[in-house]
């Protein structure tokens, strides 16, 4: 907004396009997992990467993430936002999550999945393919 002032001209908001979204998911590593526990919302935030169009992240065992999030249709969101210039950007994906298994695949994230915050919620790997994705940047 600061610079906006200074040169006179108004933030535009922008729906992006398919690509921009998954550029924009493949920069973040903390977002929402958005669910229904007992038939109210819930969303919990988690550590991910973007591995193709799937958001990937891992869980505890007994979570309730875990239990809500496996062969669901969930929300994931996250978002780049700069109070100063009122700037930023963010994304949801809408899909039906699953547990990763495949050995391979599994080795394969092992290298690139980001630590839980959370002290050993390591023991479920899950996958959100974005079905649906849209995002909105302002700046």
């Amino acid at each position: 907004m600061l610079e906006s002032l200074a040169t006179g001209t108004e933030p535009e908001l922008v729906e992006l396009d398919r690509a921009g979204c998954l550029r924009l998911l493949a920069t973040a590593e903390i977002g929402r997992v958005v669910f229904s526990h007992h038939a109210m919302p819930a969303a919990h935030p988690v550590a991910y990467v973007l591995d193709g169009e799937e958001i990937v992240f891992r869980t505890g065992g007994g979570s309730t993430l875990a239990a809500a999030a496996r062969n669901a249709v969930v929300g994931f969101q996250t978002d780049r936002i700069d109070p100063g210039t009122r700037t930023g950007w963010s994304v949801l994906a809408v899909g039906e999550s699953y547990e990763v298994t495949e050995p391979r695949r599994l080795a394969a994230l092992r290298e690139r999945l980001p630590e839980p915050w959370a002290p050993g919620r390591t023991g479920h790997t899950l996958s959100i393919p974005a079905q649906h994705l849209t995002g909105r940047r302002i700046g």
